[in-house]
């Protein structure tokens, strides 16, 4: 029973701890990697799709357990360049509550797509998550450095996933579709607000 409740003891103390140091005021004005680390976990829709990934992929199981992060974090980087530049496009709000959407229900009907269609569709997710995060970033942020953090944030939180998918599934059948349904709810939430 110790063994199997550990990893998501030490993903539920990283959230935590997380939340906590980045708790403090004034820290939007933050340069460079701290900024950038800090963007995907001041928002539900960003944190939510970043651990969805992760426990999506460790249901795929196999490589699949590491390309979908991959290709998701591959994309997201070059579409925050051009969200940096262009700005926000329309519907990225929209995109970025359905990856969360999609996201949920993926791992709740625990859907094996083939490889290849489920690397393009963190692909498109990608670029959503991706023009949000170049479009916020502060204007005394250096690009290199805030990219770099928001990157590292959202490595963390697919391996947090995938540890949290992982130990889930040790637990019970279930876990990981019942985590599916509650992530899948919150994307509803994120479309009605």
């Amino acid at each position: 029973m110790k063994t199997k409740s550990a990893p998501l003891l030490t993903v539920v103390l990283f959230f935590a701890a997380a939340s906590a140091a980045f708790a403090h005021p004034g820290h939007s004005s933050v340069d460079g990697i701290a900024s950038g680390f800090a963007h995907p976990l001041s928002g539900w829709d960003h944190l939510l799709a970043m651990i969805a990934i992760g426990l999506w992929a460790a249901q795929l199981g196999g490589r699949a357990c590491w390309r979908v992060p991959a290709a998701f974090v591959s994309v997201m980087a070059l579409a925050a360049v051009g969200g940096h530049f262009l700005g926000v496009m329309p519907g990225v709000d929209q995109g970025i509550a359905a990856s969360v959407l999609v996201l949920g229900l993926l791992i709740a009907c625990a859907a094996r797509l083939p490889l290849m269609a489920s690397v393009a569709l963190m692909g498109v997710f990608g670029i959503f998550h991706g023009v949000a995060h170049g479009a916020e970033m502060p204007a005394t942020a250096g690009g290199l450095a805030f990219g770099a953090g928001f990157i590292a944030a959202t490595v963390l939180l697919h391996a947090a996933g995938i540890g949290l998918g992982l130990a889930a599934a040790r637990l019970s059948e279930r876990a990981p579709r019942l985590l599916g349904w509650g992530i899948a709810a919150a994307g509803v939430a994120l479309f009605a607000s």
